[in-house]
């Protein structure tokens, strides 16, 4: 059987995609790759993208000069985990709470993993995350 190498993008689906954008710039320090009003990718870390969409504007096909892109959406109180280093866990709780975000609960797991849980501006819970949470 073939094999997938990777995640390359992960999407959420936001009520203004510049604001995200920015919160994302400005809080996590990913640079922004292209973007419209419609949508926004933003590098995550090499290879890795954060595609943020404007909430019911890819509802329709969107035609490119290599073929069509189908439509999609999304809504609610989404989840995505975005991975730090286990020595940089306390500089990414002083300067999330030096930007302004609440800290929704810190979790320490099994084996000295840890995690920290926060709300973006359309309330999708983002997870800072040790590596090593799932045993492959």
């Amino acid at each position: 059987m073939p094999q997938i190498s990777g995640v390359s993008e992960t999407a959420l689906y936001v009520a203004d995609v510049a604001r995200s954008a920015k919160f994302y710039e400005d809080k996590l320090g990913f640079r922004r790759l292209a973007g419209d009003d419609r949508f926004c990718g933003l590098r995550v870390a090499s290879g890795q993208v954060l595609i943020l969409f404007q909430k019911g504007g890819s509802l329709k096909p969107v035609t490119t000069s290599g073929g069509v892109i189908p439509p999609h959406d999304g809504d609610g109180q989404l989840h995505i985990a975005f991975t730090i280093s286990p020595a940089e866990f306390a500089e990414w709780e002083t300067r999330l709470r030096e930007k302004g975000i609440t800290i929704e609960s810190v979790v320490q797991w099994e084996g000295g993993l840890r995690s920290l849980y926060f709300r973006d501006l359309d309330r999708h819970l983002i997870e800072l995350v040790t590596p090593g949470l799932w045993k492959e």
